[in-house]
């Protein structure tokens, strides 16, 4: 009779300070009932990974459930995995960092389970080899990635039942291949179909069935808390599995002791299908969905998956300018670490959480609250290293090429782009670590297509079982089609439009005006000496007018100002158009002039406005030397999250405009008060 060993693991974790209400129905729903029926049954064995972050959020302010975790770990029932306190993902931080994380959530399981951990989880599955030598300088054995991982590299899928070695730099380190028939088996199908599932993982009497998965799946995704819980799916699963004379449950780390490896493995920079899929562009994510439809899905499942993929997750820096500068600036504070003092560290270790840097079936980088987070622990860091005497650098921040002025008063953390003309990209409060200037960029998703062009989704149903989101029908709201407008610049400050006409409200939102000049997303080159930003530009009408762009900034602690210069060799009225976008908590809460911007408004003659949030108890105050149009609007993303669409309030969008002929000045100051 074949038996098979299940090394069955779970992983769970929260963005780092999420909201508490999100952080405790996670609990409700999913952590605590867990843990709660696994106590009855601690002859089950099986591993567990949490971030460090959430595991003391647990202790501290849920003991019931950490004393829960406590006890089945004196029990032996459970081996705990590391891997990076915050939740990073290990090749996107240096070796440093890195090895720095992955000690404190090791640190922390030894001393407040008494546990030291041999194996490694990789945040998303991430793989590259150069993980490998910060793992084994931690005392990591082990490492779980997906079997997706070996098909991608060549490997038989049939030889999936244990595990491989690998090495970089000649630091070896063993690879367990997690089935990805078990994740989608469990706990969508019903217990018997699981079990079964589980059985035709035995090859041999050395083989393992290997599943290592989100623990939200046992709870929080949708539906699962009542199949799983109050239909008594997991009591029936793990009485069912421990009766079974052919499954023993058994420990990563002690198949690992009692098992040769199934042979040498060298394996390409990946993650699971999906998030190759996510990382994608829009139309690459769009050509690799019909190519899957047109191999089919019994070709695809078989021999297709090994040769068709998607992107790498580093791809997500090329997708998202917005994630790039988040990491980059993160990664500018590690190499000079060494200036940080301790409170600053920890904060760039918080800033190092994966969760905002990205963006697949969740909102991740689309929720205004991760990003929030991110700042918050990014102007922590400026704070620390603030002086009385504003400084000013001139280096490429975001690593695109092109460098930016940055300016840290002892109040402010201040960037401007060179590459995209003078602006504003970075306005951070150093008393509020709220960077208003967080803003984001509408821009096409490959899941956008059902909106605009819904089909009809029949969801295929197990026998007995439930839908993961993965195959669930999203949820379509016909008005939503209406929202899907898309920039094409980036939606930062003190932006440069040129117009023939005066920008119309409706235009202005939807990004529909007619643009002819070249300054609003091209590159500007920075005059040290005085300060100030140029561009030898034009107006494209019948013919190229040669115009030039000056742009000089000056500094006080709480404010700066602006003194444009415009001239153009065309001699008739245009239209000279300054964008802004700023985020706030609440946009909806935000009075302009003392008016809520509500669907969109309109002043004429306006030379002083003034963003009052009660929220923040400040005000940004933006005074100019002559009166302008104003425009003002609500901007909405449209994101997926989980199995439906969303709108989530963004920014506020102002565009002041004016009408000049041939020379234009401009003076504006930008100054935060007070509420």
């Amino acid at each position: 009779m074949k038996k098979v060993k299940l090394l069955f693991g779970v992983h769970m974790h929260q963005p780092v300070d999420n909201f508490g209400d999100a952080v405790d129905e996670a609990i409700e729903l999913c952590y605590a009932p867990f843990f709660a029926t696994m106590r009855e049954y601690p002859e089950f064995r099986f591993a567990v990974h949490s971030s460090g972050w959430l595991l003391n959020e647990i202790k501290t302010k849920h003991p019931k459930v950490f004393e829960d975790m406590l006890y089945l770990t004196k029990k032996g029932a459970i081996e705990w995995v590391g891997a990076g306190y915050y939740e990073p993902i290990l090749s996107a931080i240096n070796s440093l960092d890195a090895q720095a994380q992955i000690n404190k959530l090791s640190r922390y399981l030894e001393k407040n389970l008494k546990s030291s951990p041999k194996g490694a989880w990789l945040t998303e599955r991430v793989w590259e080899s150069s993980v490998i030598p910060d793992l084994r300088a931690c005392g990591l054995e082990y490492v779980v990635v997906d079997d997706y991982h070996f098909l991608s590299s060549g490997f038989d899928g049939g030889a999936m039942d244990g595990y491989y070695e690998s090495e970089a730099g000649g630091e070896k380190i063993a690879l367990f291949p997690i089935s990805a028939a078990l994740r989608y088996a469990l706990p969508f199908f019903g217990v018997e179909r699981s079990v079964e599932a589980i059985l035709k993982c035995a090859k041999d009497e050395d083989s393992a069935a290997i599943i290592f998965d989100d623990l939200e799946k046992f709870g929080l995704w949708p539906k699962t808390h009542a199949w799983v819980y109050e239909k008594g799916w997991l009591k029936g699963f793990v009485k069912a599995v421990l009766a079974n004379e052919q499954i023993e449950t058994m420990h990563y780390k002690e198949y690992l002791e009692t098992h040769r490896s199934k042979g040498l493995a060298y394996l390409n920079n990946t993650s699971y299908f999906e998030m190759g899929e996510w990382s994608l562009k829009s139309h690459q994510g769009l050509a690799l969905e019909a190519l899957k439809e047109r191999l089919g899905d019994e070709y695809f499942q078989k021999d297709g998956i090994a040769l068709v993929k998607g992107g790498i997750w580093k791809n997500f820096f090329i997708k998202y300018h917005e994630s790039n500068y988040i990491h980059k600036r993160m990664m500018h504070h590690s190499k000079h670490q060494n200036e940080l003092k301790k409170g600053a560290l920890e904060a760039l270790y918080k800033l190092q959480t994966n969760d905002v840097l990205w963006h697949g079936v969740f909102g991740g980088l689309y929720l205004p609250n991760l990003r929030d987070n991110a700042y918050r622990y990014l102007l922590e860091i400026e704070n620390s290293l603030a002086k009385k005497k504003t400084a000013t650098s001139f280096l490429d921040v975001d690593m695109d090429g092109y460098e930016e002025f940055k300016v840290l008063t002892s109040e402010l953390s201040l960037l401007f782009s060179s590459r995209y003309g003078g602006q504003l990209m970075e306005f951070g409060s150093l008393e509020k670590l709220f960077n208003w200037q967080n803003t984001l960029m509408r821009r096409h998703e490959a899941y956008h297509e059902k909106i605009l062009h819904p089909k009809e989704v029949v969801p295929k149903m197990h026998e007995e079982g439930i839908e993961s989101i993965h195959s669930d029908a999203a949820v379509l709201d016909a008005t939503l089609k209406g929202d899907l407008v898309y920039d094409w610049h980036p939606k930062y400050s003190f932006i440069d439009h040129i117009g023939t006409e005066a920008f119309s409200f409706e235009a202005f939102k939807r990004a529909s005006y007619h643009e002819v000049g070249d300054f609003a997303n091209r590159p500007f080159v920075f005059d040290e000496q005085r300060m100030a930003f140029k561009r030898e530009g034009g107006v494209y009408l019948d013919k190229k007018y040669d115009t030039f762009c000056a742009k000089r900034y000056s500094f006080e602690t709480k404010s700066f100002s602006l003194a444009l210069e415009l001239q153009s060799e065309y001699a008739y009225e245009l239209h000279y158009g300054v964008e802004f976008n700023f985020l706030f908590a609440h946009p909806d809460k935000v009075l302009l002039n003392g008016l809520k911007v509500g669907d969109g408004l309109s002043l004429v003659g306006v030379d002083t406005l003034v963003l009052e949030d009660s929220y923040m108890q400040k005000a940004l105050r933006i005074s100019l030397d002559k009166k302008c149009m104003l425009h003002a609007y609500i901007l909405n993303t449209i994101s997926q999250s989980e199995s439906s669409f969303e709108r989530t309030a963004q920014q506020i969008s102002l565009l002041l405009g004016l009408p000049f002929a041939s020379r234009l000045e401009l003076l504006t100051q930008m100054e935060v008060c007070d509420v």
